[in-house]
């Protein structure tokens, strides 16, 4: 079989994407996001992402994602910006662009444009303090909720195995469907340091709701103020508060396209 997709990413954060129209007869979904997303047998990605472009109520587009273990997430942020950029190439005229998430409908503002890069302040909503002093695997940490469970550790530097209890953190017993995890160093009242471990992906090199996450972890333990620059791997996002949402700023572009045969 034929699958047509678009390699998109977000700050390195890399999706493919496929229009929901193109998988008609494909009944193992999460199936294809593994074969699909594997980087050595496949195209290579973070996730995978169906799109549909039709309009609903409230909404110019719709899409479900899957992890490149076949889970399927509620969110990411950084996938949306790369779904954003689809529709904003087809409707040209839209500055700012809804998508209907697993998370709900979140809106998208066009911020630059030049070429196939994008910048989008996205309306990652109300994010919820699920517990502001807690302790995860024997770790001073915060847990944090926007849109997807996320486990935010401060930490003073990355000099010790963070993989490993990212790992270990994901899988941790009090998160009985997982949990993203970030480690959050301040650099200083408006900027932050941080490294990604993600539900169903491992190690990335951003996450836009991880970022969203980390600043506001830093954020309710006084660490910094808004707006707060996350620096990651894969250079700076930005999460300010407006009326108590979290607005996400960062990039999104176009690599390729293709066909992946299975």
């Amino acid at each position: 079989m034929k699958l047509p997709y678009s390699k998109l990413h977000g700050a390195k954060n890399d999706f493919l994407l496929t229009r929901l129209e193109d998988t008609t007869g494909i009944s193992d979904l999460p199936a294809v996001a593994v074969a699909i997303c594997d980087r050595y047998t496949g195209v290579g990605a973070d996730g995978w992402m169906l799109i549909d472009m039709t309009p609903g109520e409230g909404y110019d587009a719709s899409i479900r994602l899957f992890n490149s273990d076949g889970s399927e997430p509620e969110l990411s942020g950084n996938g949306t910006r790369c779904a954003a950029v689809l529709v904003a190439r087809e409707r040209p005229a839209l500055s700012v662009i809804r998508i209907r998430t697993g998370a709900g409908i979140k809106s998208l503002e066009v911020k630059q444009h030049a070429g196939l890069e994008y910048l989008f302040e996205m309306d990652m909503g109300v994010v919820r303090v699920v517990e502001a002093q807690a302790t995860v695997q024997g770790r001073d940490a915060v847990l944090i909720n926007p849109g997807n469970p996320q486990c935010a550790f401060p930490v003073d530097d990355f000099e010790f195995d963070w993989r490993a209890v990212g790992k270990a953190t994901e899988f941790d017993p009090r998160f009985p469907n997982r949990t993203n995890v970030s480690f959050v160093k301040r650099i200083d009242g408006k900027t932050i340091d941080v490294r990604f471990w993600e539900r169903g992906a491992g190690e990335t090199m951003s996450s836009g709701t991880g970022s969203t996450g980390a600043a506001t972890a830093a954020l309710v333990r006084g660490l910094v103020s808004s707006p707060v620059e996350v620096m990651t791997p894969a250079g700076s996002l930005t999460v300010r508060l407006e009326n108590e949402h979290a607005m996400l700023t960062g990039p999104a572009v176009l690599v390729s396209e293709g066909y992946f045969f299975f």
